[in-house]
């Protein structure tokens, strides 16, 4: 069984093991494929608001992702959060449990909606999941992504009000 539950310190480093082939991969996320663990240490755990892990009892932590405003100021009541699956656990529904859980606490956090910047439009099982999670496509931003191998391929934002419109 698969459980979410807060980021621990102590859990760095098998968080580590999850988001390194995904950032050295280059085709999910707009960072340098030599990115260095302290740069992804900051961007996953020391910037956000709250970071969190899934864990399977067998396993261990097979994914992890953040929250954060996705802007200050007058943006600040939308969040913007990154998740990665482990390989060996992509399939089980990790990410979908992921996005719900991190919905529910953006709710609880007091953002109203949740906004995904930079969707990869090649990453289909993404987006297919969070079309299916509720999530609209506001923005198509072409060729804005150079995939490591098809190319200049299109990005997405992604949209999703978590509470009633006033």
């Amino acid at each position: 069984m698969i459980s979410v539950r807060p980021f621990d310190p102590r859990d760095w480093p098998a968080v580590w093991t999850v988001l390194e082939p995904v950032f050295r991969a280059g085709d999910a996320y707009a960072y340098p494929t030599d990115i260095t663990e302290a740069e992804v240490r900051t961007l996953w755990v020391d910037r956000p608001i709250a970071t969190w892990v899934a864990q399977d009892e067998e396993s261990g932590i097979v994914g992890a992702y953040y929250i954060k405003p996705n802007q200050g100021g007058g943006g600040s009541h939308v969040c913007n959060c990154g998740y990665a699956v482990a390989e060996k656990a992509r399939g089980r529904g990790v990410a979908a449990l992921m996005c719900e859980h991190s919905q529910h606490e953006a709710r609880r956090m007091g953002f109203r909606s949740m906004q995904f910047n930079f969707v990869i439009a090649s990453n289909e099982s993404a987006v297919h999941l969070w079309k299916k999670l509720g999530f609209e496509t506001v923005g198509r931003l072409p060729q804005a992504f150079r995939h490591p191998t098809r190319g200049y391929v299109d990005a997405f934002v992604m949209f999703k009000h978590l509470r009633s419109r006033e």
